[in-house]
């Protein structure tokens, strides 16, 4: 099969090209394992912080990706969950123990033998990955392959993170940062909080336009100040800035969510400027946002398909990965970038 290989880490600014296409076997599913013949795969921010080391994988050479669907191509022993044929989804969450307290309470997210897709194992920028059964999710019918792909981790944390939010109706939300999982972010909430303002800060004037046409009652850049103070900001971007600027722009007791698997230190210094009474006093809370859950999965596409949404997408083909992944560096997006694997 072919597949595109990350073979160690790298800087953006000394090599474009990090992945390299190869031909790989085929992976045999073993014990309760599906095999899955991949359609499409989702292009995430968190695959920079693999090729640049802020989230390094193990071991190299690894197929990277973990937006990934498919159809169940071949069953291991005792796999009963799905048939031959069946379209399935993969996220970020690969594997977890199932035995530890957080798995027990349906928060594998944080178990301590965590494993994730297109990092600690092969992921889906190839033709076929293999997944165990219990980790792999129908896909909704009323979605193309391609529309599916980044609801299965843009959309995921997405969901996770307005959940953490603590949001009631009526309450003004703000957005930091408006890439893929932002936009979504933003379609679920105008269904789930109808009498919301929902407030972007972007610094490209392309994605500030984006936000608007969505719905956004206000989109600025990211040192701007909205026209009121917000109960909840959620930020998806890689950098520390739009973290002291949003804090500064919540109401007493705010809560400011944080959508990222890493931050990138070109900006670190930037926490120097964090002030006390500006920026965290009168009970202002900071909540981390770590990995998902099966049941942030599950629950999103379930509720994806209600409303439903349907991501923006822009397509490439599997041999084009690297030129997708160098637009999400240079911040040239609309919307979620997807690799077809035809």
């Amino acid at each position: 099969m072919k597949a595109m290989v990350l073979r160690g880490t790298s800087s953006f600014r000394d090599n474009k090209t990090p992945l390299g296409l190869v031909h790989m076997p085929v992976p045999v599913p073993g014990e309760g394992e599906i095999l899955v013949k991949v359609s499409a795969c989702g292009v995430c921010h968190t695959e920079l912080d693999e090729i640049e080391g802020r989230t390094p994988p193990p071991v190299f050479p690894v197929v990277l990706g973990h937006q990934v669907v498919g159809e169940v191509a071949g069953l291991g022993k005792n796999a009963r969950r799905f048939r031959e044929g069946d379209r399935v989804g993969v996220g970020w969450i690969y594997s977890a123990c199932g035995r530890c307290d957080a798995c027990m309470e349906g928060n594998e997210n944080v178990c301590d033998e965590f494993m994730a897709t297109g990092r600690d194992v092969h992921g889906g920028y190839a033709e076929f990955m293999k997944v165990p059964e219990n980790f792999a999710y129908l896909i909704p019918e009323i979605f193309s392959d391609s529309e599916a792909a980044p609801l299965l981790c843009a959309g995921a944390i997405g969901y996770r993170s307005l959940r953490l939010a603590n949001m009631k109706d009526g309450q003004g939300l703000g957005l930091t940062g408006f890439g893929a999982s932002a936009h979504l972010v933003l379609k679920i909430a105008r269904h789930k909080y109808p009498n919301s303002g929902i407030y972007v800060f972007a610094r490209s004037e392309k994605e500030r336009v984006f936000a608007r046409e969505l719905g956004a009652v206000w989109a600025g850049n990211t040192e701007d100040k909205p026209p009121e103070k917000l109960h909840a900001i959620i930020d998806t971007t890689p950098a520390w800035k739009p973290v002291v600027e949003a804090l500064k722009n919540l109401v007493c007791g705010g809560r400011l969510v944080i959508n990222a698997i890493r931050k990138e230190e070109i900006d670190k210094d930037y926490l120097l400027t964090l002030h006390y009474p500006t920026h965290l006093w009168l009970e202002k809370e900071v909540k981390s946002v770590a990995n998902v859950a099966r049941r942030d999965i599950q629950e999103f596409l379930q509720l994806a398909a209600a409303i439903p949404i349907r991501p923006e997408v822009q397509e490439f083909s599997l041999e084009e990965a690297n030129k997708a992944l160098v637009e999400l560096k240079e911040a040239k997006i609309r919307g979620a970038k997807v690799l077809r694997m035809d």
